[in-house]
């Protein structure tokens, strides 16, 4: 979770957040990749700030319902009011309508976001012959990169 944005919009009085005007956008995402052959399926669950780009909070895991429902109990803090994302299930099955906008025009950023992961992490690459053959070390190099480049955390 991005603590330094956290910290940014959750104010440490009650009053002051109630008086707080700024409403939190997010766009959530889901990216594969694999470890060891293309049948071992790797997910990169995201959601970014609408408006700035950053990253609020990550989670790798399979494409289940679970992973999504773990990157939701993280944004909790954050009080978002609105969510883009694609038309996956996911979404629509565990966001209240009111809150969700299904499209692609608004998911413009996180779809940016993955090319350039894709682009700067090789074992991210479609068609490479650099490639995780664990679980641990893929998570941990996706996890160390997003720490360190995303949230500012020193490794």
């Amino acid at each position: 979770m991005n603590e330094k944005k956290l910290a940014k919009i959750e104010p440490s009085q009650t009053i002051v957040k109630l008086c707080q005007w700024e409403e939190l956008e997010a766009e959530l995402d889901e990216m594969w990749s694999f470890v060891n052959n293309k049948k071992e399926q790797r997910w990169l669950w995201h959601a970014i700030d609408h408006d700035t780009g950053e990253i609020l909070a990550y989670v790798l895991s399979g494409h289940k319902d679970e992973a999504f429902l773990r990157l939701k109990e993280l944004l909790e803090p954050f009080g978002i009011t609105q969510y883009y994302t694609d038309g996956w299930g996911a979404y629509e099955r565990h966001i209240e309508p009111a809150l969700h906008s299904v499209g692609k025009r608004n998911t413009q950023k996180i779809e940016r976001k993955h090319l350039t992961l894709r682009t700067r992490i090789k074992r991210l690459a479609r068609k490479t012959i650099c490639f995780s053959k664990s679980i641990v070390m893929h998570d941990i190099v996706l996890g160390l990169f997003i720490n360190r480049f995303e949230f500012g955390c020193p490794i």
